[in-house]
Protein backbone atom coordinates (compact mmCIF):
# COMPACT_ATOMS: atom_id res chain seq x y z
CA UNK A 1 0.00 0.00 0.00
CA UNK A 2 1.39 3.28 -0.90
CA UNK A 3 2.37 5.71 1.88
CA UNK A 4 -0.41 8.89 2.47
CA UNK A 5 0.82 11.55 1.22
CA UNK A 6 1.69 13.92 4.58
CA UNK A 7 0.83 17.18 4.53
CA UNK A 8 1.75 18.15 8.06
CA UNK A 9 4.86 16.31 9.54
CA UNK A 10 6.07 15.74 13.24
CA UNK A 11 5.34 18.45 16.02
CA UNK A 12 6.78 21.73 14.10
CA UNK A 13 4.29 22.28 11.42
CA UNK A 14 3.93 24.59 8.56
CA UNK A 15 0.54 25.43 6.67
CA UNK A 16 -0.15 24.32 3.52
CA UNK A 17 -1.43 26.33 1.00
CA UNK A 18 -4.99 26.53 0.63
CA UNK A 19 -5.09 24.62 3.64
CA UNK A 20 -6.39 25.92 7.45
CA UNK A 21 -3.58 24.66 9.81
CA UNK A 22 -4.81 22.21 12.37
CA UNK A 23 -3.77 23.95 15.35
CA UNK A 24 -6.61 26.74 14.26
CA UNK A 25 -9.17 24.45 13.48
CA UNK A 26 -9.14 22.84 16.93
CA UNK A 27 -8.71 26.04 18.40
CA UNK A 28 -11.81 27.71 17.44
CA UNK A 29 -13.51 24.04 18.03
CA UNK A 30 -12.90 24.88 21.87
CA UNK A 31 -14.08 28.55 21.37
CA UNK A 32 -17.70 26.98 19.68
CA UNK A 33 -18.89 23.70 20.69
CA UNK A 34 -20.00 24.73 24.59
CA UNK A 35 -21.51 27.56 23.24
CA UNK A 36 -23.69 25.12 20.33
CA UNK A 37 -24.71 22.68 22.84
CA UNK A 38 -26.82 24.79 24.60
CA UNK A 39 -29.07 25.80 21.72
CA UNK A 40 -30.98 22.42 22.00
CA UNK A 41 -31.19 19.01 19.79
CA UNK A 42 -32.11 20.06 16.11
CA UNK A 43 -32.50 17.85 13.01
CA UNK A 44 -33.14 18.07 9.38
CA UNK A 45 -31.22 16.79 6.28
CA UNK A 46 -29.24 16.68 4.69
CA UNK A 47 -26.78 18.30 6.93
CA UNK A 48 -28.42 18.46 10.96
CA UNK A 49 -28.62 22.24 11.02
CA UNK A 50 -27.22 22.16 14.59
CA UNK A 51 -24.03 20.90 13.59
CA UNK A 52 -23.98 23.57 10.16
CA UNK A 53 -24.26 26.49 12.49
CA UNK A 54 -21.81 25.17 14.84
CA UNK A 55 -19.03 24.14 11.85
CA UNK A 56 -19.78 27.74 10.04
CA UNK A 57 -18.30 29.47 13.45
CA UNK A 58 -15.21 26.86 13.81
CA UNK A 59 -15.24 27.71 9.78
CA UNK A 60 -15.33 31.60 10.52
CA UNK A 61 -12.66 31.29 13.89
CA UNK A 62 -10.27 29.13 11.97
CA UNK A 63 -9.68 31.32 9.09
CA UNK A 64 -7.81 33.21 11.55
CA UNK A 65 -3.99 32.06 12.17
CA UNK A 66 -2.94 30.62 15.56
CA UNK A 67 0.57 30.77 15.60
CA UNK A 68 2.19 29.75 18.48
CA UNK A 69 -0.39 27.25 19.42
CA UNK A 70 0.84 23.44 19.62
CA UNK A 71 -1.39 21.30 17.31
CA UNK A 72 -1.08 18.38 19.66
CA UNK A 73 -2.82 19.98 22.72
CA UNK A 74 -5.14 22.24 20.49
CA UNK A 75 -6.75 18.62 19.41
CA UNK A 76 -6.68 17.46 22.80
CA UNK A 77 -8.24 20.21 24.27
CA UNK A 78 -10.70 20.08 21.32
CA UNK A 79 -11.93 16.28 22.16
CA UNK A 80 -12.71 17.65 25.80
CA UNK A 81 -15.05 20.27 24.63
CA UNK A 82 -16.68 18.73 21.93
CA UNK A 83 -18.05 15.51 23.40
CA UNK A 84 -20.16 16.81 26.79
CA UNK A 85 -23.52 14.50 27.96
CA UNK A 86 -25.43 16.70 30.68
CA UNK A 87 -27.62 14.24 31.47
CA UNK A 88 -25.34 11.08 31.23
CA UNK A 89 -26.49 8.20 33.71
CA UNK A 90 -25.42 7.86 37.20
CA UNK A 91 -23.29 4.62 37.28
CA UNK A 92 -20.91 3.14 39.65
CA UNK A 93 -17.73 4.00 38.54
CA UNK A 94 -14.00 2.85 39.38
CA UNK A 95 -10.54 3.94 38.23
CA UNK A 96 -7.56 1.56 38.24
CA UNK A 97 -4.39 0.82 37.06
CA UNK A 98 -3.98 -2.47 35.33
CA UNK A 99 -0.24 -4.24 34.37
CA UNK A 100 1.79 -2.46 31.99
CA UNK A 101 0.78 0.50 33.99
CA UNK A 102 -2.16 1.19 31.64
CA UNK A 103 -5.28 3.54 33.66
CA UNK A 104 -8.82 2.31 32.68
CA UNK A 105 -11.64 3.25 33.90
CA UNK A 106 -14.29 0.51 34.67
CA UNK A 107 -18.29 1.48 34.38
CA UNK A 108 -21.14 -0.86 36.47
CA UNK A 109 -24.86 -0.52 36.34
CA UNK A 110 -26.32 1.09 39.42
CA UNK A 111 -28.06 -2.64 40.08
CA UNK A 112 -25.12 -4.62 38.81
CA UNK A 113 -25.49 -8.19 39.45
CA UNK A 114 -23.46 -11.25 39.41
CA UNK A 115 -21.76 -12.47 36.17
CA UNK A 116 -22.48 -9.08 33.96
CA UNK A 117 -21.18 -8.98 29.88
CA UNK A 118 -18.64 -6.81 29.87
CA UNK A 119 -17.21 -4.52 27.07
CA UNK A 120 -13.67 -2.95 26.65
CA UNK A 121 -13.71 0.59 24.85
CA UNK A 122 -11.35 2.18 22.70
CA UNK A 123 -11.67 6.27 22.80
CA UNK A 124 -11.18 7.91 19.98
CA UNK A 125 -9.14 11.31 18.94
CA UNK A 126 -7.04 10.88 15.91
CA UNK A 127 -4.21 8.17 17.63
CA UNK A 128 -3.39 11.76 19.66
CA UNK A 129 -6.38 13.00 21.94
CA UNK A 130 -9.03 11.43 23.59
CA UNK A 131 -8.97 9.79 27.08
CA UNK A 132 -11.78 8.05 29.05
CA UNK A 133 -12.74 11.94 30.62
CA UNK A 134 -13.69 13.01 26.90
CA UNK A 135 -15.46 9.94 26.11
CA UNK A 136 -16.95 9.37 29.70
CA UNK A 137 -20.79 10.24 29.21
CA UNK A 138 -20.89 8.21 26.63
CA UNK A 139 -19.13 5.30 28.38
CA UNK A 140 -22.15 5.61 31.22
CA UNK A 141 -24.49 5.78 28.81
CA UNK A 142 -23.20 2.80 26.81
CA UNK A 143 -23.49 0.81 30.94
CA UNK A 144 -26.65 1.70 31.34
CA UNK A 145 -28.22 1.20 27.71
CA UNK A 146 -26.33 -2.01 27.30
CA UNK A 147 -26.70 -2.70 30.92
CA UNK A 148 -22.90 -3.99 30.98
CA UNK A 149 -19.68 -3.24 32.63
CA UNK A 150 -17.73 -1.09 30.62
CA UNK A 151 -13.90 -0.99 31.02
CA UNK A 152 -12.87 2.20 29.18
CA UNK A 153 -8.84 2.12 28.22
CA UNK A 154 -6.66 4.97 28.56
CA UNK A 155 -3.73 3.92 26.17
CA UNK A 156 -0.82 5.48 25.61
CA UNK A 157 -1.33 8.58 22.94
CA UNK A 158 1.05 9.71 19.77
CA UNK A 159 3.30 11.64 18.52
CA UNK A 160 4.91 10.84 22.14
CA UNK A 161 3.96 6.92 21.85
CA UNK A 162 3.76 5.52 18.27
CA UNK A 163 2.34 2.31 17.02
CA UNK A 164 2.06 -0.14 18.25
CA UNK A 165 1.93 1.35 21.22
CA UNK A 166 -1.85 2.18 21.56
CA UNK A 167 -2.41 -1.33 19.85
CA UNK A 168 -0.89 -3.12 22.61
CA UNK A 169 -2.06 -1.21 25.62
CA UNK A 170 -5.60 -2.42 24.48
CA UNK A 171 -5.15 -5.54 23.53
CA UNK A 172 -3.55 -6.33 27.19
CA UNK A 173 -6.60 -4.36 28.67
CA UNK A 174 -9.01 -7.19 26.60
CA UNK A 175 -7.03 -9.82 27.79
CA UNK A 176 -6.96 -8.18 31.64
CA UNK A 177 -10.94 -7.97 31.52
CA UNK A 178 -11.36 -11.29 30.53
CA UNK A 179 -8.57 -13.02 33.24
CA UNK A 180 -10.14 -10.33 35.93
CA UNK A 181 -14.21 -10.61 35.20
CA UNK A 182 -15.05 -12.57 38.15
CA UNK A 183 -13.57 -10.04 40.17
CA UNK A 184 -15.62 -7.28 38.19
CA UNK A 185 -18.46 -9.15 38.35
CA UNK A 186 -18.56 -9.74 34.88
CA UNK A 187 -18.91 -13.11 32.74
CA UNK A 188 -16.08 -13.62 30.42
CA UNK A 189 -18.32 -15.60 28.16
CA UNK A 190 -19.96 -12.44 26.96
CA UNK A 191 -17.31 -9.97 26.10
CA UNK A 192 -17.00 -7.89 23.29
CA UNK A 193 -15.58 -4.49 22.20
CA UNK A 194 -15.90 -1.19 20.85
CA UNK A 195 -14.42 2.13 19.64
CA UNK A 196 -14.97 5.20 17.33
CA UNK A 197 -12.77 6.81 14.95
CA UNK A 198 -9.00 6.27 16.12
CA UNK A 199 -10.69 3.99 18.17
CA UNK A 200 -12.69 1.64 16.27
CA UNK A 201 -9.10 1.40 14.13
CA UNK A 202 -8.18 0.43 17.58
CA UNK A 203 -11.28 -1.98 18.23
CA UNK A 204 -10.47 -3.47 14.66
CA UNK A 205 -6.78 -4.05 15.30
CA UNK A 206 -7.48 -5.83 18.67
CA UNK A 207 -9.66 -8.59 16.55
CA UNK A 208 -7.10 -8.85 14.73
CA UNK A 209 -4.60 -9.70 17.23
CA UNK A 210 -7.10 -11.10 19.51
CA UNK A 211 -7.45 -13.94 16.49
CA UNK A 212 -4.00 -14.39 15.66
CA UNK A 213 -2.85 -14.60 18.89
CA UNK A 214 -5.78 -16.95 20.38
CA UNK A 215 -7.59 -14.86 22.84
CA UNK A 216 -11.09 -14.88 24.18
CA UNK A 217 -13.52 -15.59 22.16
CA UNK A 218 -15.63 -12.07 21.00
CA UNK A 219 -19.09 -11.62 20.87
CA UNK A 220 -19.15 -8.10 18.66
CA UNK A 221 -16.57 -5.61 17.31
CA UNK A 222 -18.84 -2.39 17.10
CA UNK A 223 -16.67 0.13 14.84
CA UNK A 224 -17.87 3.74 15.29
CA UNK A 225 -16.76 5.73 12.14
CA UNK A 226 -13.57 3.47 12.40
CA UNK A 227 -10.24 5.13 11.17
CA UNK A 228 -9.32 1.94 8.74
CA UNK A 229 -7.07 2.93 5.56
CA UNK A 230 -4.22 5.88 5.72
CA UNK A 231 -4.24 6.22 2.15
CA UNK A 232 -7.37 8.80 2.41
CA UNK A 233 -8.21 8.53 -0.97
CA UNK A 234 -12.14 7.27 -0.99
CA UNK A 235 -14.66 8.74 -2.29
CA UNK A 236 -16.13 10.37 0.50
CA UNK A 237 -12.66 11.78 1.23
CA UNK A 238 -12.61 13.53 -1.23
CA UNK A 239 -16.51 15.04 -1.30
CA UNK A 240 -16.43 15.36 2.56
CA UNK A 241 -12.79 16.32 3.22
CA UNK A 242 -13.37 19.66 4.21
CA UNK A 243 -15.90 21.65 5.96
CA UNK A 244 -17.47 18.79 8.73
CA UNK A 245 -14.77 19.14 11.10
CA UNK A 246 -12.83 16.43 10.45
CA UNK A 247 -10.77 17.22 7.15
CA UNK A 248 -8.53 15.04 5.03
CA UNK A 249 -5.84 16.96 5.55
CA UNK A 250 -5.87 16.56 9.54
CA UNK A 251 -6.34 12.57 8.92
CA UNK A 252 -3.26 12.29 6.90
CA UNK A 253 -1.36 14.40 9.89
CA UNK A 254 -2.78 12.50 12.41
CA UNK A 255 -1.91 9.19 10.88
CA UNK A 256 1.72 10.83 10.24
CA UNK A 257 1.89 10.99 13.97
CA UNK A 258 0.61 8.06 14.87
CA UNK A 259 3.08 5.79 12.62
CA UNK A 260 6.74 5.08 12.50
CA UNK A 261 7.42 5.16 8.78
CA UNK A 262 5.87 4.08 5.70
CA UNK A 263 6.12 0.51 6.27
CA UNK A 264 3.48 0.39 9.25
CA UNK A 265 0.93 1.19 6.84
CA UNK A 266 1.59 -2.97 5.42
CA UNK A 267 0.47 -4.05 9.53
CA UNK A 268 -3.28 -4.64 9.87
CA UNK A 269 -2.82 -3.87 13.64
CA UNK A 270 -2.06 -0.26 12.19
CA UNK A 271 -4.52 0.20 8.80
CA UNK A 272 -7.04 -3.14 9.20
CA UNK A 273 -7.67 -2.94 5.83
CA UNK A 274 -3.85 -4.31 5.32
CA UNK A 275 -4.85 -8.13 7.08
CA UNK A 276 -4.24 -10.64 4.63
CA UNK A 277 -7.31 -12.51 5.98
CA UNK A 278 -10.38 -10.97 7.63
CA UNK A 279 -11.83 -14.73 8.12
CA UNK A 280 -12.80 -16.04 11.65
CA UNK A 281 -13.27 -12.32 12.79
CA UNK A 282 -16.10 -11.66 15.43
CA UNK A 283 -19.23 -10.06 13.90
CA UNK A 284 -19.23 -6.72 13.18
CA UNK A 285 -21.65 -3.58 13.80
CA UNK A 286 -20.43 -0.50 12.05
CA UNK A 287 -21.65 2.60 12.32
CA UNK A 288 -20.61 5.70 9.84
CA UNK A 289 -21.70 9.57 9.44
CA UNK A 290 -23.28 10.57 5.72
CA UNK A 291 -20.63 13.75 5.66
CA UNK A 292 -17.65 12.16 6.91
CA UNK A 293 -14.25 11.61 5.04
CA UNK A 294 -14.09 8.35 6.42
CA UNK A 295 -17.84 6.98 5.59
CA UNK A 296 -16.40 5.31 2.51
CA UNK A 297 -13.30 3.25 4.41
CA UNK A 298 -15.59 2.21 6.88
CA UNK A 299 -18.25 0.96 5.07
CA UNK A 300 -15.67 -0.90 3.08
CA UNK A 301 -14.12 -2.60 5.81
CA UNK A 302 -17.50 -3.54 6.48
CA UNK A 303 -17.93 -4.96 3.00
CA UNK A 304 -14.90 -6.58 3.23
CA UNK A 305 -15.66 -8.38 6.33
CA UNK A 306 -18.72 -9.41 5.32
CA UNK A 307 -17.17 -11.15 2.14
CA UNK A 308 -15.01 -13.06 4.47
CA UNK A 309 -17.81 -14.43 5.84
CA UNK A 310 -18.07 -12.53 9.35
CA UNK A 311 -21.57 -10.85 10.23
CA UNK A 312 -21.84 -7.31 9.69
CA UNK A 313 -24.32 -4.87 10.07
CA UNK A 314 -23.14 -1.12 8.30
CA UNK A 315 -25.87 1.66 9.32
CA UNK A 316 -24.71 4.72 8.10
CA UNK A 317 -26.48 8.25 9.95
CA UNK A 318 -27.77 10.47 7.62
CA UNK A 319 -26.88 14.20 7.98
CA UNK A 320 -24.54 13.58 10.43
CA UNK A 321 -20.71 14.47 10.85
CA UNK A 322 -17.49 12.50 12.21
CA UNK A 323 -17.77 12.62 16.05
CA UNK A 324 -21.66 12.80 15.81
CA UNK A 325 -21.95 9.64 18.26
CA UNK A 326 -20.35 11.26 21.24
CA UNK A 327 -22.12 14.89 20.95
CA UNK A 328 -24.70 13.73 22.87
CA UNK A 329 -25.31 17.77 24.05
CA UNK A 330 -25.88 18.43 20.29
CA UNK A 331 -28.48 15.83 18.78
CA UNK A 332 -30.20 12.99 19.81
CA UNK A 333 -28.28 10.80 17.32
CA UNK A 334 -25.93 10.34 19.57
CA UNK A 335 -28.10 8.31 21.84
CA UNK A 336 -29.71 6.75 19.38
CA UNK A 337 -26.16 5.16 17.48
CA UNK A 338 -25.55 4.06 21.60
CA UNK A 339 -28.69 2.34 21.73
CA UNK A 340 -28.25 0.72 18.13
CA UNK A 341 -24.48 -0.74 19.67
CA UNK A 342 -26.48 -1.68 22.87
CA UNK A 343 -29.35 -3.31 21.15
CA UNK A 344 -26.33 -5.15 18.96
CA UNK A 345 -24.43 -6.19 22.29
CA UNK A 346 -27.65 -7.65 23.98
CA UNK A 347 -28.50 -9.45 20.67
CA UNK A 348 -24.89 -10.76 20.33
CA UNK A 349 -24.88 -11.63 24.12
CA UNK A 350 -28.18 -13.54 23.74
Amino acid sequence: MAPPEEQWSGRALAQVPGQTHPSAVFSALVHCVLAFSALGYCAGMPLDPCFRSLLDSIAERAGVAAPGVDPVAAARAGVGAMFTHAAAPAVQVVDRTIPGDIPVRIYMPDNAGDALPMVVLFHGGGFIAGSPDSHDGGARELCAQADAIVVSVDYRLAPEHKFPAAADDCHAALLWTAAHAAELGGDATRLAITGDSAGGNLAAAVALMNRDRGGPPLALQALVYPVIDPSCATPSAVANGEGYLLTTASMKWMWSLYVNGAEDYANPYAAPIAAASLAGLPPALVITAEFDPLRDEGEAYGRALEAAGVPVTISRYDGMIHGFASCFDITPRAGEATGEIADALKAAWA
